[in-house]
Parts: structure tokens; C-alpha cells; sequence
């Protein structure tokens, strides 16, 4: 995996510990995936609302010589993710999720195009 993540903070102050945060969650992702190619994470601060308090909201782009993961955790309504903490465990579980799915359609492409080759080779 190369390391070509770009973190965008927007309306946040960038910090080391939120910087140290995404750094490992990034790396955790090879464990799902070890094709990851590049990729960008967003964190997002909206402006004062001061009715349902401040809800921070993640988006992770990660590409993949497969396909392109996506995952926007906007949720305005989820008090949780009042939490940047919380709603950058979220997203990121979300993504784990999806380069799971991604492995094993992988796995199973694999083990069928071996058993086709070892029919092609019995033929």
C-alpha cells in the first residue's frame, strides 16, 4: 500500500492527536486490503447550530485497482458523532466493512478462475 492519504480538515483545527488518529486508521485498512492505492479523508466541523449542537461529519475516498470505496458519514441527527472521535470511528468502520466485501469478491474471483485453470490443465 502506499501511503497517499491526504486528511483535509475543514473548519477544524488540524491537531497532532487527530492527525496520529487517521494516520492508524489508515493503516489498519491494509489489514481489509492490501491494494490500496490512494485516498482522502475529510473531516468536517458545520457551522454552530445551536439547537441540536455541533455534529461532525467524515468522508473517506479509497481507491483500489478494483473499485473506489466511498463512505460520507453526514448524519446531522446522530448526537454520537457530536464526538469527531466517535464519527471518525464510525466512518472508518464503515469503510472496513466495505473492503471486506471487496476482499472476499476478490477471494472468490480467484479461486474460480484457479479451478478453471486446473480444468483447462485436466482437459
Amino acid at each position: 500500500m502506499t501511503n497517499e492519504f491526504q486528511v483535509v480538515f475543514h473548519n477544524i483545527d488540524q491537531s497532532n492527536a487527530l492527525t496520529d488518529l487517521v494516520q492508524k486508521r489508515i493503516m489498519k485498512l491494509e489489514r481489509y486490503c492490501d491494494q490500496i492505492i490512494t485516498g482522502r479523508v475529510v473531516l468536517d466541523s458545520p457551522h454552530n447550530n445551536h439547537h441540536k449542537g455541533k455534529v461532525y461529519s467524515v468522508g473517506l475516498e479509497i481507491h483500489t485497482p478494483s473499485r473506489e470505496v466511498r463512505v460520507n458519514q453526514e448524519q446531522h441527527d446522530n448526537h454520537a458523532h457530536e464526538d469527531l472521535y466517535i464519527a471518525i470511528r464510525d466512518a472508518f468502520n464503515a469503510a472496513e466493512r466495505q473492503l471486506k466485501s471487496v476482499g472476499k469478491k476478490h477471494r472468490k474471483v480467484s479461486a474460480l478462475k484457479e479451478i478453471d485453470s486446473y480444468d483447462d490443465q485436466a482437459a
